[in-house]
């Protein structure tokens, strides 16, 4: 019997039956300004609150960067250990030269990884900085999968992110599908959140309205 784990968004848990599948991956779909990276700090400081050991691997904003937005946020991350994998990281610049490619990120997370005694939730942001530099699709799929499995090996559960809406090559390779959708209604935007795939669990496939507080991502599961 699988176990189910918090988000760390109660509304979402509920639109979820529970939470999300243990030791499985995910994917949150959304374009910038979304929501994305905080709906997964929401899932990474649950996992830091519960003692387990959870990481934000960034490919895009340094480090420096996240930490500032998220605590304007007054989000907590003490427990959070963030993996610098943006363009101005020391770790690539040593590696690389030019843009991490999906081959020489393999090899950097693995490394980082194995040196873990144990990670419960893993965070990859956005996964698609990854997919620009990929010698080709199938290098891109093959390389994904490879990922998955290394992560489902060490038990964690992950969320993979991505500024891509269209349906793509990561929808069909991930356990489950989130999307954050911002839509113009009569000149005002307004947010909703869909969930499109869950494998092995039931799900709420009704859109849902959420906003962006100062506490972080509010769903709202009774509203449509």
């Amino acid at each position: 019997m699988f176990k189910k784990i918090s988000t760390g968004i109660e509304g979402l848990d509920t639109m979820l039956n529970g939470g999300l599948i243990k030791n499985r991956t995910y994917l949150i779909k959304g374009g910038a300004g979304a929501g994305k990276t905080i709906m997964s700090m929401h899932f990474l400081i649950e996992g830091a609150k519960n003692k387990e050991n959870v990481f934000y691997v960034t490919l895009c904003e340094a480090e420096d960067e996240i930490r500032e937005n998220m605590e304007n946020l007054g989000f907590d991350l003490s427990g959070v250990e963030i993996i610098d994998f943006s363009p101005t990281s020391d770790k690539v610049n040593n590696v690389i030269n030019e843009r991490l490619d999906v081959d020489t990120f393999d090899i950097l997370l693995e490394d980082v990884l194995s040196k873990m005694k144990s990670v419960d939730r893993v965070v990859i942001d956005p996964i698609s900085m990854i997919r620009i530099t990929s010698k080709s699709e199938e290098n891109y799929r093959r390389s994904l999968l490879k990922l998955m499995k290394t992560l489902r090996d060490l038990n964690a559960t992950t969320i993979l992110t991505s500024e891509s809406i269209s349906t793509d090559v990561e929808d069909f390779l991930v356990n489950g599908v989130i999307e954050l959708h911002t839509i113009d209604v009569r000149g005002k935007f307004v947010r909703g959140v869909r969930i499109t795939k869950i494998r092995g669990s039931d799900f709420d496939e009704t859109m849902r309205p959420y906003k962006i507080t100062k506490r972080g991502i509010e769903v709202y599961p009774d509203l449509s």
